[in-house]
């Protein structure tokens, strides 16, 4: 005999069942929603036990559709999105990385490969006629021919497209310096230097003294970085604040433009985070020159 508590529970049951399956109907109006579905040939029965992981992964294939790059990512983990993988009646969810990310993977490769050719770079080996860069390298010899220890001399940021040689430039810059003049210099490429000073906190004053102290430095790929209030108020704000103090030549690179870094160092876009975001550009005005380089991708 059944009583009237499981007769409850099984209205309960049923109840449940059709809101799960209205849920999952009415989602299925979206466009992205129903795309990603079909795509993955999921049936209705596994679609509506997963509904709320599949809205999640939803959202973040939206943020990705008008992402202008990865200072502005919305999605739970910079530079992936979440995206359903099936197996039967089961479904992961795995983290994908975007084109960005992807790019920016690229990049560092290419960097890890690329650090003897920027080490030995010279002005002998510049592109001079490419006419994209022509002010750049005008400004450049420039700078090299005017430089002197004593002198209060502004460095670049110096932004602009992928693989455009922006780094190469100022490696040749530096390079000509130290071998010609005698001039001390130290390049960073900044997202490692973060994760090299967390890893070794007892070389970390040391390694500070320097970056704040010596004459010119150079902070590659700026804005590639994953920020973190560490990151940009602690090791990036303390070596901008003494070297504006002193007047200490600076360079940048970087495939932000300083209003999207700024964005980008903003990190949790609080009040609180925009105020601190923009002091770093602030200080980033004070040591440089901005300046643009569109050019081709001379990495491929």
């Amino acid at each position: 005999m059944v009583n009237m508590e499981s007769l409850k529970n099984i209205k309960i049951s049923k109840d449940l069942q059709k809101e799960l399956k209205q849920n999952y109907l009415n989602n299925l109006k979206d466009d992205t929603f129903n795309k990603l579905v079909k795509k993955n040939k999921i049936p209705e029965e596994v679609g509506m036990l997963y509904n709320s992981s599949l809205e999640d992964s939803v959202l973040e294939l939206k943020n990705c559709q008008d992402c202008p790059g990865l200072f502005a990512c919305k999605n739970k983990v910079l530079g992936h999105y979440i995206y359903p993988r099936i197996s039967g009646k089961i479904i992961d969810f795995i983290y994908v990385p975007c084109k960005y990310k992807k790019e920016q993977e690229r990049l560092l490769a290419l960097k890890n490969t690329a650090t003897k050719e920027l080490n030995s770079a010279r002005f002998v080996n510049i592109d001079v006629f490419d006419k994209n860069r022509v002010e750049v390298i005008k400004w450049i010899k420039k700078f090299y021919d005017e430089y002197d220890l004593y002198k209060d001399l502004k460095g670049l940021y110096l932004h602009g497209s992928f693989g455009s040689g922006k780094s190469f430039l100022i490696y040749a810059l530096l390079n000509e310096l130290n071998m010609n003049k005698k001039i001390d210099f130290i390049a960073l490429y900044f997202p490692q230097i973060l994760k090299d000073l967390k890893e070794d906190w007892d070389t970390y004053n040391e390694k500070m003294e320097k970056y704040c102290t010596v004459p010119i430095l150079l902070l590659d790929d700026i804005g590639a970085e994953q920020v973190s209030e560490w990151g940009r108020d602690e090791v990036l704000g303390t070596i901008l604040q003494n070297r504006m103090n002193n007047h200490l030549t600076t360079f940048f690179t970087s495939n932000l433009t300083l209003e999207e870094l700024e964005y980008h160092l903003s990190l949790a876009k609080s009040s609180l985070d925009k105020v601190k975001a923009r002091r770093i550009v602030e200080r980033i005005k004070q040591l440089t020159i901005d300046f643009e380089l569109i050019t081709d991708n001379k990495r491929d």
